[in-house]
């Protein structure tokens, strides 16, 4: 057996050398050479060597192949280019060579449902990406457009191999290339596991989903050591690109797991979500929730004080099929709930603004988080249903200054560019501009619907008595303003919300229309694509 550390073809050579002393026969060469092949898998299978591994166990960190295992269905992996080496010759690197070259690539099922993946090997080079190892991926790539199946990228990785120099970053350019392909076509997630930094940050950044685990992944386009030479900062991997950082302060990310065994798992659950492509509706799972069932407790949720703040994931969990939500950045922007569940078995996405959290205000975060997760449920056949109870835009410097006009478009944009069933349910505030951009009956909604709580205004009672009244008998005024406005007949009378709902019926209402609007069309006039504010 070749030792990992032995040069790429000595097994062969040696072999070669024999054979031809001893003048063997065909029989006898085709031997050697299976002998040879079983050789070069066994060492593909072990990547970096038994040494490397023992040292990535220790860091807590499972390996690019036990990965896989945890991630597919037992049995349906099949990998492609197994025996697949890079051709760099320079700095010694023609002596120094590994089946597979970093990254095991291949397809699979998860769920029984096909998938395509790749997972870097940080066994091998620091899983470092070279041009062989660019153009592993790229073929799950190109494989995956082909027959309509996501792509998920299991990151480990030191960045571009410097060795290689520019073939190192055309790789780069090259599956950055296929990710934008890809975009909207079918879904592309990112388990980042371990270092991804300069460059390699892009591909992830271009996929629709970015996970991390906690303490042993980071992301960062410049790192700590090159942040301190140009800034004078001194800053640990952690908090410059760790999971806490992307999850609660950039939001790059869109969730974090304590573990690679809780990562892998939180993955196969997110992806019995997803359809396979933007051909494809969302996958159908068997329920015995049915559509009749009445929360009664609903009824009394939303408090009668609109200053009193309450969890809308409660009011949108006892709606759901099974109580169940699978949460996108749980941790960023509070101030809006983003979430895929089911009802009757199908999936929808949700939004909801969340009163508990700057009284469910929206700003420059929540806007933007909010408006990718529209338009991946639009590019791929999901439902929209929106709760709504908010106040209006978060007013101050620091969010004019930070661009809330461009960035509060993106949510606007979002939700009036698609055309995949929309339903909207207002459960108390709808004030102002936000009551436009949430989803409004004006941006083509197929369905709206408000409960008895809701209060459809330009503003709240008080500060809109002060401006018409210039603040004369205010306290009259009030109550004349809020008997008058703070209710939704007004909207009703008006045909801005199809009816209002008793809270206790909004589940059946709303099954109800998820399947009239099964077969929903829309047809747009023909442009090459839109301008969204970016």
């Amino acid at each position: 057996m070749l030792s990992f550390r032995q040069p790429f073809r000595s097994v062969s050579n040696r072999v070669s050398r024999s054979l031809s002393s001893k003048g063997v026969g065909v029989v006898a060469l085709k031997e050697a050479f299976r002998e040879r092949l079983d050789d070069a898998r066994n060492q593909s299978l072990v990547g970096g060597g038994k040494e490397r591994i023992a040292k990535q166990h220790a860091g807590g960190k499972l390996t690019a192949r036990e990965r896989i295992s945890l991630l597919v269905d037992p049995g349906s992996f099949r990998e492609y280019d197994m025996l697949k080496t890079h051709r760099c010759n320079e700095f010694g690197m023609d002596k120094n060579k590994h089946y597979g070259d970093g990254v095991v690539t291949g397809h699979g099922t998860i769920g029984g449902r096909k998938v395509f993946l790749f997972s870097q090997d940080f066994t091998v080079f620091g899983g470092s990406l070279s041009e062989t190892h660019a153009e592993k991926i790229c073929k799950v790539m190109d494989m995956a457009m082909r027959v309509g199946a996501p792509v998920i990228g299991l990151n480990d990785s030191g960045g571009a191999r410097i060795q290689e120099g520019v073939d190192s970053l055309a790789g780069y350019a090259e599956v950055f290339q296929r990710n934008v392909d890809a975009s909207g076509v079918v879904p592309q997630i990112s388990m980042v596991m371990g270092p991804c930094a300069g460059g390699a940050v892009y591909s992830p950044a271009m996929t629709d989903f970015i996970f991390m685990v906690q303490r042993s992944s980071y992301m960062f386009v410049t790192g700590p050591n090159v942040v301190k030479t140009v800034t004078m900062e001194d800053v640990t991997q952690e908090e410059l690109g760790g999971a806490d950082t992307h999850t609660t302060l950039s939001g790059v990310a869109h969730g974090a797991f304590s573990n690679d065994v809780e990562a892998l798992r939180a993955l196969r659950e997110l992806y019995a979500y997803l359809p396979l492509n933007n051909k494809e509706g969302p996958p159908v799972v068997p329920t015995e929730d049915p559509r009749e069932r009445q929360e009664e407790s609903l009824n009394y949720i939303v408090p009668d004080d609109p200053n009193i703040p309450y969890d809308i994931k409660t009011i949108i969990s006892k709606v759901v099929d099974e109580n169940t939500l699978f949460e996108i950045m749980p941790e960023y922007a509070p101030n809006i709930v983003c979430a895929f569940a089911r009802m009757e078995g199908r999936t929808v996405g949700i939004v909801g603004n969340n009163p508990m959290h700057l009284a469910g205000c929206l700003d420059i975060a929540s806007s933007v988080k909010a408006a990718r997760f529209v338009r991946f449920l639009d590019a791929f056949n999901i439902p929209i249903l929106t709760f709504v109870d908010v106040p209006g835009f978060l007013p101050g410097t620091a969010q004019e200054h930070n661009g809330i006009i461009r960035n509060g478009a993106k949510l606007l944009y979002a939700y009036a560019e698609a055309t995949v069933p929309k339903i909207t349910v207002i459960t108390r505030k709808a004030y102002g501009g936000a009551y436009d951009v949430m989803s409004s009956k004006h941006l083509k909604g197929d369905y709206n619907y408000a409960w008895p709580s809701a209060e459809i205004a330009v503003m709240g009672a008080k500060g809109a008595v002060e401006i018409i009244f210039k603040g004369k008998d205010v306290e009259a005024r009030t109550t004349e303003y809020t008997d008058r406005f703070t209710n939704p007949m007004v909207a009703a009378e008006r045909g801005f919300v199809d009816d209002v709902l008793e809270p206790s019926f909004t589940r059946q209402r709303l099954c109800e229309d998820l399947e009239l609007l099964r077969n929903k069309e829309v047809t747009r006039p023909w442009r090459k694509h839109g301008n969204i504010p970016l």
